[in-house]
């Protein structure tokens, strides 16, 4: 029961964290190119496969419980079962260390990418959510990799407004603000 209770409560305080460091260095580089649905295609299925922990073919409470246990298991450095406060303090420190480093780098940018960061957080995770449960189309509480990659083209093909098989910066900077108020009608 201990270990379950330090699990949810690490991954919780983690997950923000976490989710940082899962972002691919060349997302921000493709923000700023124009990408077509084979694009969309190929990263849907590339992301699938690093959010499926434990390779059974689909996203569900499995995953979510096997990248908790890897998470807990990083922190317990000295594998007791146990976070001691030593163990604690030190991954707050990576996480404080990651931040300095990360503010650093938004400071050398500029203001785009301090803005772009700001959208970042449980916000961002959140619609990450909302955007995974809608995928589950045939509501089995489970996401297969064509439910997955469905959901990611319609995404696409609703950006894409002039139906040219390419969204462009322009079409992806419109259709942000429409994600946004679906998410808030889902949740709100």
């Amino acid at each position: 029961m201990r270990k379950t209770l330090v699990i949810c409560l690490t991954s919780s305080a983690l997950l923000v964290g976490g989710t940082a460091i899962a972002q691919a260095p060349e997302r921000g580089v493709m923000r700023n190119m124009e990408m077509t649905r084979d694009d969309v295609e190929q990263l849907a299925t590339q992301a699938f496969a690093r959010m499926d922990v434990n390779s059974d073919g689909k996203l569900d409470a499995g995953d979510r419980e096997a990248r908790a246990n890897a998470r807990f298991d990083a922190v317990d450095t000295d594998g007791d079962g146990a976070i001691s406060r030593e163990e604690f303090a030190a991954i707050r420190d990576q996480r404080k260390d990651r931040r300095e480093e990360r503010r650093a780098a938004r400071a050398e940018a500029g203001s785009e990418a301090g803005r772009r960061m700001a959208m970042r957080g449980p916000g961002r995770m959140m619609r990450g959510m909302v955007m995974l449960g809608q995928a589950d189309s045939d509501n089995d509480g489970a996401i297969s990799q064509a439910e997955f990659n469905a959901a990611a083209l319609a995404r696409f093909d609703a950006a894409d407004k002039d139906g040219n098989g390419t969204i462009t910066r322009e079409e992806r900077r419109a259709a942000q603000p429409q994600a946004r108020r679906m998410h808030r009608r889902s949740v709100g």
